[in-house]
């Protein structure tokens, strides 16, 4: 699984002109599933993503995790993430996973950051033509691929 998170002021998701999702200050997590992907990456990639500490402490510094703060997660699924660009301009997308194993492996994802974090997560919905708006807060990017432990 490859993901990356953003520290966000605020961050939504708009659906054919409706506003599905949306929280104020916390991360979006764009999250790639690949086929190999199982429930030993969400249960990393969840413990990862709960103590992050790239969030400002009192004294400016990136010190507090998403715990500490009582920050929000906006997670959305991005099958670009795994685009392959070695051989020409069209990237490939063949290591995306196809909704079948996807998925479940999204709701799993899900279900999982809501257990860690104690309580509901957002999220953008599974295939759908998506409109992320966001307020990148810093800014501070993170990208973490599950396979590579980085």
């Amino acid at each position: 699984m490859r993901v990356v998170i953003q520290r966000v002021s605020r961050a939504s998701v708009t659906i054919d002109g409706v506003l599905t999702s949306a929280i104020n200050g916390g991360l979006l997590v764009l999250a790639g599933i690949e086929d190999a992907d199982g429930p030993e990456d969400i249960e990393w990639l969840s413990n990862k993503i709960m103590g992050l500490r790239i969030f400002n402490d009192e004294a400016g510094v990136m010190n507090l995790s998403l715990r500490d703060t009582g920050g929000d997660i906006l997670l959305v699924s991005q099958f670009t993430l795994h685009a392959a660009t070695k051989k020409g301009n069209r990237p490939s997308y063949i290591r995306a996973s196809k909704p079948d194993i996807a998925i479940p492996l999204y709701q799993q994802m899900i279900s999982r950051l809501e257990a860690d974090l104690g309580r509901r997560i957002f999220t953008g919905e599974f295939g759908a033509d998506m409109k992320v708006e966001l307020l990148n807060d810093g800014p501070v990017t993170i990208i973490i691929d599950t396979k590579a432990k980085e």
